[in-house]
């Protein structure tokens, strides 16, 4: 069942983010504090678009997946700066050189690395998330449909998604759902990009992405 996200599910959600936030796997091992990931990719659109947060229950309304964005990232960032990064920013301190956590830190410090001039046509961006046990059932296909379907009713002409490079499960799942490379900024990272305006998919040259 996927339903709109509600205040309850957000320990859910932060356990789901971190449980899936390396490459797809458990990523509890890598930080020392557990909510920093989550405190990045989760709870910044829980709080600030929650109307924007769909969620995966299972027959017990347990979340086992989630995704969640915004339809307009110039003023997510804002709005981000105003509202979010106050709450949580004394639980991190501006890291050392060394401190293993130092990336992570930085983003949360500083979410402008979310703007780029090659995004300008792709507004709106995107964090999912599924737990093993409920993958590869359709329930991604159908996240990403309720999520698509909220940011065409909302007008928005098209959504990015950054992934890591090392998740080729991940590439030909965005790759199936009509997605695009739009850049690589780094070793790791791919940004991928689709057009909404067309309500059958996206257009590349003359195909139409299903």
């Amino acid at each position: 069942m996927i339903r709109p996200y509600r205040p309850a599910d957000r320990d859910a959600l932060y356990a789901i983010c971190l449980r899936t936030g390396n490459a797809g796997s458990d990523a509890t091992t890598l930080y020392r504090d557990p909510r920093l990931l989550p405190d990045i990719y989760t709870g910044p659109y829980l709080h600030l678009e929650p109307e924007l947060a769909f969620v995966l229950a299972d027959t017990q309304d347990r979340p086992t997946g989630y995704v969640l964005g915004t339809a307009d990232t110039p003023r997510f960032v804002a709005a981000y700066q105003r509202g979010w990064r106050p709450r949580v920013a004394a639980r991190y301190p501006r890291p050392g050189a060394q401190d293993p956590d130092a990336q992570r830190i930085h983003e949360l410090h500083h979410p402008e690395w979310m703007l780029r001039d090659d995004l300008a046509d792709y507004p709106a961006h995107l964090h999912i998330a599924l737990l093993p046990h409920a993958q590869g059932k359709g329930a991604g296909r159908a996240l990403l449909d309720t999520y698509l379907k909220a940011l065409r009713t909302a007008g928005v002409p098209g959504v990015h998604l950054s992934m890591s490079a090392a998740n080729t499960g991940a590439r030909a799942f965005y790759d199936r759902m009509g997605f695009h490379q739009i850049a690589h900024p780094t070793p790791t990272r791919v940004l991928m990009g689709r057009s909404l305006e067309s309500p059958s998919g996206c257009r590349i040259g003359n195909e139409v992405c299903q």
